[in-house]
């Protein structure tokens, strides 16, 4: 063996040991918690002096105190500056229907990238271990973390993006029972509530927290445009400026909710045009496949 390779399969065996001690301590019921005293510090407050409690169990005193962060807070924090947390990835989140926000998803993407980062340098003692070491190897690790993130990333982008599609083709359905509801004497909450209710669907979701916000005491119309603003989505957006502008002109709902629900379908048709446009060559493969 040569140097690296015995360097290389000590860190593997020591690493693999580290790795089993902490298992087991994790395990024990009472490790990592917080002495008797410590537990019991706030509840005899009122008996004993505050000079005689443990250290650290009093607030420090000051305009504004501030509490240490450890290193996982702090290497979030960072990532969040470094990558961003701003309004487009607050869309993308929104479009893909999670309930996590920017800063949870930086973490979350932090927690990929050190796990990348942990399989490319275990892999990378593998290699040295075997004697098939190279210099090019040494950036494997760095690799694996980049790739773990960006994977995170485009996940996040292909949920979006899939959910997207699936609010286009809810949206004319969902747009008919509306003016269905509202022809039948219905006010546009009770329809709202109506179709949240027995509809399902991406679409039928975003109509509950919208009927929820104006249980909570918003308005209809800004509700409605919340919702268009936190979707980004060019039909909904049309139809909602259309319903907006109805209520305050008096116009009937009905008729709107029926012109948009038919641009939509019209829309779809387009789209759905183009992307036989852009795939004529994989429609051919069934026929082909039918012919053999």
């Amino acid at each position: 063996m040569t140097m690296i390779t015995q360097v290389a399969l000590a860190v593997l065996l020591g690493g693999a040991f580290a790795l089993g001690v902490i298992g087991m301590l994790s395990a024990l019921p009472r490790w990592g918690a917080l002495p008797l005293e410590r537990r019991i510090a706030p509840y005899v407050r009122d008996v004993v002096p505050d000079e005689m409690l443990p250290s650290g169990v009093l607030p420090s005193v000051g305009a504004m105190p501030v509490h240490g962060r450890r290193l996982w807070a702090g290497a979030k924090a960072r990532f969040e500056r470094m990558l961003g947390g701003g309004d487009a990835l607050s869309l993308r989140l929104a479009q893909a229907g999670s309930a996590q926000g920017a800063a949870a998803f930086r973490a979350r993407q932090l927690a990929w990238g050190v796990v990348g980062l942990v399989a490319g340098a275990l892999l990378l003692i593998v290699l040295a271990v075997t004697d098939r070491m190279t210099p090019p190897a040494a950036l494997l690790p760095i690799l694996a973390a980049a790739g773990a993130a960006v994977a995170y990333d485009m996940q996040l982008t292909a949920r979006a993006k899939s959910r997207r599609a699936r609010l286009a083709d809810e949206l004319p359905t969902t747009l008919e029972f509306l003016a269905l509801c509202l022809s039948a004497g219905e006010s546009l909450l009770d329809a709202l509530r109506r179709v949240s209710d027995i509809g399902t669907g991406e679409l039928t979701d975003e109509l509950k927290q919208t009927v929820l916000a104006v249980h909570t005491g918003s308005p209809l119309a800004d509700a409605l445009g919340e919702t268009a603003s936190r979707l980004q989505l060019p039909g909904l957006t049309r139809a909602v400026d259309q319903i907006v502008a109805a209520l305050e002109h008096g116009a009937p709902l009905a008729a709107v909710l029926h012109s948009q629900a038919s641009d939509a379908r019209e829309e779809a048709k387009r789209v759905l045009i183009e992307q036989a446009g852009q795939k004529e060559i994989l429609m051919l493969v069934p026929t082909r496949w039918a012919c053999i």
